[in-house]
């Protein structure tokens, strides 16, 4: 391969064989459509937004960035998708976390396994997301942050991450990983899935490893996510002292802050993301 001219150190040539997605897709996922009334759209005002390119260590993926226009560093976080992929929603909490003086970047981490913004169901979506290793992401995850340091604009020593679902189980498994990591927000992550040699622990398992805490926001009518679960983890963090938050709120579904479903709570959206951004600053992540 020709070596790339130095200012395209940044943006690699991607490998279509090896690479489904290159570009991030527009608007909503297939999947969810169609979206609800009340879903939020934060403006880019003041912010520097879009598509960047990311190297990973086998090629290169597309991935969602947005700061505050100024000269910065500012204190970064990673955010990782739920599990209809970056679309619209994750590129919008990209932008209110960016209007908050975050360096907020999401990347696609399913790029090499497919499209899930086209697949027009859960069983396609499924079909997708399960061949995606659980290392593969913590790779793809240290590149988003190398790569962001990069650019002169991300603070790295002040970097938190947050994920959503699926990309909530990612937040608890980061945790375990990073040892530069300051702290993690998992939305309604998910904390028991299917076991095989991709996906071989589950977070419950990791918690004596993990190096940063992390404040686990659920809902106490999850069909996806039961008590039990919650409990045992709030239990397994306990045993293992590790400075970490669960809150719980009652009578509440499955992706409650995803306000463009019908599962969305507003009430309890607002005050998790309240108890976000405090967490962020309380624990050198601002």
């Amino acid at each position: 391969m020709r070596s790339p001219q130095p200012n395209q150190s940044h943006q690699p040539r991607i490998s279509r064989r090896a690479f489904v997605v290159a570009t991030l897709a527009g608007g909503f996922a297939l999947a969810v459509r169609p979206v609800a009334g009340q879903t939020i759209t934060t403006d880019s005002k003041g912010l520097i937004a879009g598509e960047v390119t990311i190297a990973v260590k086998d090629g290169a993926i597309p991935a969602y960035r947005a700061m505050p226009a100024g000269r910065g560093p500012f204190p970064m976080l990673l955010v990782v998708h739920e599990i209809f992929g970056v679309h619209e929603h994750i590129k919008d909490i990209c932008r209110r976390l960016a209007k908050a003086g975050y360096f907020a970047v999401a990347p696609a981490l399913y790029a090499r396994q497919g499209d899930v913004s086209s697949a027009p169901d859960m069983p396609a979506v499924m079909k997708i997301v399960s061949r995606v290793p659980d290392s593969q992401v913590a790779s793809d995850l240290d590149a988003a942050v190398a790569w962001s340091a990069s650019t002169g604009k991300a603070d790295t020593a002040k970097l938190g991450i947050v994920g959503f679902c699926w990309g909530g189980r990612q937040v608890w498994l980061y945790a375990a990983h990073n040892p530069n990591l300051k702290a993690g927000v998992a939305w309604y992550g998910v904390l028991r899935w299917s076991k095989n040699r991709l996906t071989p622990r589950d977070p419950i398992e990791l918690v004596p490893q993990m190096k940063a805490p992390v404040l686990g926001l659920y809902g106490g009518a999850d069909e996806h996510i039961p008590q039990s679960q919650v409990q045992e983890l709030k239990l397994s963090l306990r045993k293992a002292g590790k400075p970490s938050e669960i809150v719980v709120y009652p009578n509440t579904p499955h992706g409650f802050n995803a306000d463009y479903r019908p599962s969305y709570r507003p009430r309890e959206a607002k005050d998790a993301w309240g108890r976000m951004m405090t967490w962020f600053r309380e624990h050198g992540v601002a």
